[in-house]
């Protein structure tokens, strides 16, 4: 105990350290209790957030605020519109088309395992292979009632949706254009002397704000590219490939290991073991490597600077703790827990002095 009470008394003893840690369980309480119900709000701030980047260059040049304001937020609607009515519209019909042909997908797999105990006897019995198809049998039909579950759920989706589409906008504009308002009143709410606080701030802001701007770009560039690599190569559902692909960027390492499997699936449901299909292999390979080796380091150099197992273990734990958006906002997370651990103060612990028997 007198360990523990000594950690506490060397750590939460300066008031920096205590207002820092206020922030950071405040924080944590309000999006476990309240994400839900505030989830718009934090949407649109974290938008406007991403926003304020174009803003700024635009006040650089002289341009009244309120006009910036607005040439960034008609430019993000026309953005929001073309996503919404031309791209999704399209990935919707091809994932629909997909869930088709799920059924003849499966038979494919399964006359493809039943031919393995015949090539293979030595490697494969027929008994594992029946276990196997069983097993997808069963997946298919969850698959199936998670549909139909879906299907039952979606007006509540469309509400929720039509909720977001009108809400969401109009925040956005406001968090822009009174923007300096909203952070002196925010200011006004909290201790004057917050050094540490905004020390942390500070280096987070410059790490995520660039980090989430370059893999927005990251994920455009990525889905384009396999969406008309894949359409020229006649791969069906591209446009849905493409989109998968891009947002897979989102996980480094296991995102790219991830998607290869769907690829090359879809690519041998089509192809089969042809030339074609080796092709959309290859060209998904180089797209990664590319991704890997020149467009990521290029839009996202020295922003992040985490060990790869730090941001497979983020994703991990943040993954598993707000499932989707901990998976989205894993890496920035791990920043923000990498910026706290460098700016917490650190006092030397005293010497020991050991006792020499003479």
């Amino acid at each position: 105990m007198e360990v523990i009470r000594e950690w506490f008394r060397r750590n939460l003893s300066d008031p920096q350290v205590v207002i820092l840690t206020a922030f950071l369980i405040g924080g944590t309480l309000t999006i476990l209790y309240m994400g839900r119900i505030l989830a718009p709000v934090l949407a649109s701030v974290v938008i406007a957030y991403l926003l304020e980047g174009l803003v700024r260059p635009l006040e650089r040049c002289k341009l009244p605020r309120f006009a910036a304001v607005s040439i960034v937020f008609s430019l993000f609607m026309a953005f929001l519109l073309i996503v919404l009515f031309g791209l999704f519209p399209m990935i919707s019909k091809q994932l629909v088309q997909v869930a088709q042909r799920l059924p003849s997908m499966v038979d494919v797999v399964r006359v493809e395992l039943l031919q393995l105990p015949e090539r293979y006897p030595e490697f494969v019995s027929r008994e594992q292979v029946i276990g196997i198809v069983e097993m997808l049998k069963q997946e298919q039909g969850r698959l199936g009632a998670r549909a139909l579950s879906l299907t039952v759920a979606s007006l509540r989706g469309v509400i929720t949706f039509i909720v977001y589409l009108v809400l969401m906008p109009l925040m956005v504009f406001f968090f822009l254009k009174d923007k300096k308002k909203i952070l002196t009143w925010c200011s006004g709410l909290l201790p004057e002397d917050r050094r540490l606080t905004t020390q942390v701030w500070r280096d987070v802001d410059r790490q995520i704000g660039n980090y989430i701007r370059g893999k927005f770009w990251e994920i455009l560039i990525v889905w384009a590219t396999t969406t008309i690599t894949f359409y020229f190569l006649g791969l069906e559902f591209a446009m849905l490939i493409g989109f998968f692909v891009g947002l897979s960027v989102l996980i480094p390492y296991i995102g790219a290991t991830v998607m290869t499997l769907p690829v090359a699936l879809m690519g041998y449901f089509q192809f089969g073991w042809t030339a074609p299909f080796l092709y959309v292999i290859i060209a998904y390979l180089i797209i990664q490597l590319l991704d890997g080796n020149l467009l990521a380091p290029l839009l996202l150099s020295g922003v992040v600077n985490l060990h790869p197992v730090a941001i497979i273990t983020a994703v991990l734990v943040f993954g598993g703790v707000w499932g989707f958006w901990g998976v989205f906002f894993a890496i920035p997370l791990a920043t923000l827990v990498q910026s706290v651990l460098h700016a917490w103060p650190r006092k030397e612990p005293k010497p020991v002095e050991l006792a020499v028997a003479t």
